[in-house]
């Protein structure tokens, strides 16, 4: 776009246009006009972070601070930072510089520690500036200990609204002695180690937490859950595994109504998968679910979702499920058509399945018209399958599957469709509706699709 266009754009639109844009994009950006230079600059200094690089063969680090200590005024920009402990334990000289610009940094809303075996005393430094500053979320990850003296400290900030601990070493940190002092405050938490911790504390813990709406928890006990989610009403979305089987005692108030639920878990559990899908479903028993991700760590195919459990999700969340992604968990196609057919708002989808060719896929998701994205591993049969008679598949999602551009191009262009991204395997198809310019000088549109091996997610 140039210059002279950008100019004529009101500067409370040129902010979600930049936001858009790489730091490479933004620096040339800032250079453009004096109108656009505040609006580039802002957004360049908003998140700070600092890498090394190779310069002749020695290690050069390249920290944000020496700008910001040079040129004060940017400081106001910031409003997130990240650092890595490794690089300021090993250049002390950066520690120096980096905690002079921090305490500049008077609208600092989050900061993030990234550190292989935490420094403590690197760690001890950045705390005492951040008490200063009015911090609103922490993040910190780390594969050493944090601890007791910097858990002490940490209890002393009040005010945060966004917390996540990944600690691999030492014992699981879960906010104990902390929660009391976030209570009217925090709204999203990640605890990345709860193995080990009794439920009785991580139930102690979350009644103090009652405006949480974003958690995630790694490692806590299956069980527990559904109880441990009546103490949090304000709850929509959550992030949890499912480590197995167990027995605790029931909730006796309503769980919250969840909008968004990540099961991680895996087929090889000593209790076998089948009590997996009723905890789920103990799980968001009121309306409103919006989308649902399992991530079961298998081999393609080798877990399936019953038909039940379908059902059941479907009787419950049929008017508000958008998002409906499973990854290699196998759906049969026929449940595929059921899902589609019984769900209004589908936007996303994301399963296995086994199918004879392309065409059989089309007509089992035609009937969800506001599909836009369907990411499929894809098992398929040989040609002579027989009803009933399971087949070896031919491979899962290789360059000579059965699905060509004709397919994508088909099923993005039949009535009503809105589908512009199908994934199958590893081989990406996007389509879009580009602009084209004839002789006379008229505008045609034309639907054109690309092909590309993206790789398999959910």
């Amino acid at each position: 776009m140039r210059p002279f266009i950008i100019e004529q754009l009101p500067v409370d639109l040129l902010y979600p246009i930049f936001e858009e844009l790489d730091r490479k994009d933004l620096h040339s950006a800032t250079l453009l006009s004096k109108k656009i230079n505040p609006v580039a600059t802002s957004i360049l200094y908003r998140t700070l972070d600092s890498r090394t690089t190779l310069q002749n063969g020695i290690p050069r680090v390249l920290h944000p601070a020496t700008t910001l200590l040079k040129r004060p005024e940017l400081t106001k920009c910031v409003r997130h930072v990240r650092e890595q402990g490794s690089i300021l334990t090993y250049y002390p000289d950066t520690l120096e510089e980096s905690l002079a610009a921090l305490k500049l940094c008077t609208n600092l809303h989050t900061f993030s520690w990234i550190d292989d075996t935490f420094a403590e005393d690197t760690f001890l430094s950045f705390l005492r500036v951040l008490k200063s500053l009015p911090l609103q979320g922490l993040t910190i990850r780390t594969s050493g200990d944090l601890g007791d003296t910097v858990w002490a400290k940490l209890q002393a900030l009040t005010g945060l609204r966004r917390i996540a601990i990944w600690s691999m070493e030492g014992p699981p940190r879960v906010l104990k002695g902390w929660a009391q002092h976030l209570s009217g405050t925090l709204t999203h938490l990640e605890l990345g180690r709860c193995a080990g911790v009794p439920a009785t504390i991580l139930i102690s813990v979350f009644c103090q937490l009652p405006l949480l709406v974003e958690l995630r928890l790694k490692g806590a006990p299956p069980a527990a859950i559904p109880l441990i989610l009546s103490y949090l009403p304000n709850l929509r979305s959550l992030d949890v595994e499912y480590l197995g089987a167990g027995k605790y005692r029931a909730p006796t108030k309503p769980l919250p109504r969840l909008r968004t639920l990540v099961v991680r878990t895996s087929s090889m559990d000593a209790d076998g998968p089948s009590h997996l899908w009723p905890w789920i479903l103990e799980l968001i028993p009121r309306t409103g679910l919006e989308s649902f991700t399992l991530h079961a760590f298998t081999v393609l195919g080798g877990s399936s979702i019953p038909l039940s459990f379908v059902i059941s999700l479907l009787e419950i969340h049929e008017k508000t499920l958008r998002q409906f992604m499973v990854g290699t968990t196998h759906l049969r196609l026929t449940d595929l058509e059921h899902l589609c057919g019984r769900l209004p708002a589908l936007e996303d989808l994301a399963c296995s399945v086994a199918s004879a060719d392309a065409a059989a896929i089309g007509r089992a998701v035609a009937k969800a018209d506001h599909l836009r994205s369907l990411r499929l591993q894809v098992l398929w049969l040989p040609s002579t399958h027989i009803q009933g008679i399971e087949p070896a598949p031919r491979g899962g999602g290789s360059s000579d599957a059965p699905f060509s551009l004709d397919d994508a191009r088909a099923m993005m262009l039949r009535r009503n469709s809105q589908l512009r991204l199908i994934t199958i395997g590893p081989v990406a198809y996007k389509g879009m509706w580009v602009p084209k310019y004839e002789s006379d000088g008229k505008v045609k549109l034309e639907f054109e699709i690309s092909r590309s091996h993206d790789g398999y997610g959910t």
